[in-house]
């Protein structure tokens, strides 16, 4: 019978480290439409790429994202979330003022309080 798990080997260390990973934006708001989705998922994919991960599978929803990752255990999980959030924060322009960056959500008032 043949194993279903498959083994990596670094210097040291052999191990099959897989992580899914949830997340959302704030208040879970769908934002993850009209191109956005397909920005998000080559971020993703040349974070992959550049710290040597294996993006086994992502699903891009309007409202949150599944990813399942392999990747280095000397590394973590964490250093590949941390280069997306990188990433992302350089390709927003710099000097963008709030009141543009937020004007598609317009709509989304606050609650006034009483």
């Amino acid at each position: 019978m043949k194993s279903l798990i498959q083994y990596k080997s670094n210097n040291n260390v052999v191990y099959s480290c897989k992580y899914h990973v949830v997340w959302c934006p704030k208040y879970r708001r769908s934002v993850l439409i009209n191109g956005v989705d397909e920005r998000l998922k080559s971020i993703v994919l040349e974070v992959a790429e550049e710290t040597r991960s294996d993006v086994i599978e992502m699903e891009i929803m309007p409202d949150h994202v599944h990813l399942l990752v392999e990747c280095d255990p000397q590394f973590g999980i964490n250093q590949d979330m941390r280069y997306i959030a990188v990433l992302h924060n350089q390709t927003t322009p710099k000097g963008t003022d709030l009141y543009y960056t937020r004007k598609p959500f317009n709509y989304q008032k606050r609650r006034k309080a009483m």
